[in-house]
C-alpha cells in the first residue's frame, strides 16, 4: 500500500520514546479523537528525513496521557528506538467526520484572514488551544494578531478558498499591538 498523494496524510500522534522491552513506543496524542486508536489497523510512520513506512498496529492503549503503540515486526527496544520522532499518520480519507461548522486545525492553517470590508489582516499560522477555546494566530503586516475562533468573530470560513472573514469588535486589533 502506497500513501495516497491526492489525500494528504494527517498526523494523529508523534512517537517520543520507547516503552518497555517488547518494542512498544510512547506517543504524544495529536488528535481530538483519541478513541480512534482502538480502531487502527495500519498507519504511516513519517520519519524526520520525510520517508514513510507502513506500520501494522498490533496493540494500543493509553498510559499516563500518552498513547502506547505496538507495531508488528518491532519486538525489541533497539528496533523501537529507530521509530523515535516519527509522526503517526492516517490518510485524510480516514479522518473522523466533523459536524457542520467544525474544522480541523490543519485546514485553518494557511487561510487568509480578511475583515468584513475585505481588508487583509494576515494568514493563520497556528491554532492555540486555551481554556476550552481556540485562538487563531494570524501573521499580518502589522505583526501577530490573536483572534478567538468563535462564530461571533469568524463570520465565514471557506476551506476550499482558504479564507476566513472576520467581524472583530472595536479595539480587538489594538489589544494585539
Amino acid at each position: 500500500m502506497e500513501p495516497d498523494t491526492d489525500s494528504p496524510a494527517l498526523a494523529i500522534a508523534r512517537i517520543v520514546r520507547t516503552r518497555g522491552n517488547r518494542g512498544e513506543v510512547l506517543a504524544d496524542i495529536l488528535t481530538d479523537f483519541p478513541e480512534r486508536f482502538q480502531r487502527l489497523k495500519a498507519v504511516w510512520l513519517e520519519f524526520p528525513d520525510r520517508h514513510r513506512e507502513l506500520a501494522v498496529v498490533e496493540a494500543t492503549w493509553v498510559h499516563k496521557g500518552r498513547q502506547v503503540l505496538k507495531f508488528a515486526g518491532i519486538e525489541s527496544i533497539s528496533e523501537a528506538e529507530r521509530l523515535r520522532a516519527a509522526w503517526v499518520l492516517v490518510e485524510r480519507k480516514d479522518a473522523v467526520p466533523l459536524k457542520q461548522g467544525e474544522y480541523y486545525d490543519h485546514d485553518l492553517i494557511g487561510c487568509r484572514v480578511v475583515d468584513a470590508a475585505g481588508a487583509v489582516l494576515g494568514t493563520v499560522r497556528e491554532i492555540l488551544k486555551a481554556a476550552g477555546n481556540a485562538v487563531l494566530i494570524v501573521d499580518g503586516a502589522a505583526g501577530e494578531i490573536l483572534i478567538p475562533a468563535v462564530a461571533d468573530f469568524c463570520r465565514r470560513i471557506s476551506i476550499p478558498e482558504k479564507l476566513i472573514v472576520v467581524d472583530l469588535p472595536e479595539g480587538l486589533l489594538d489589544l494585539n499591538r
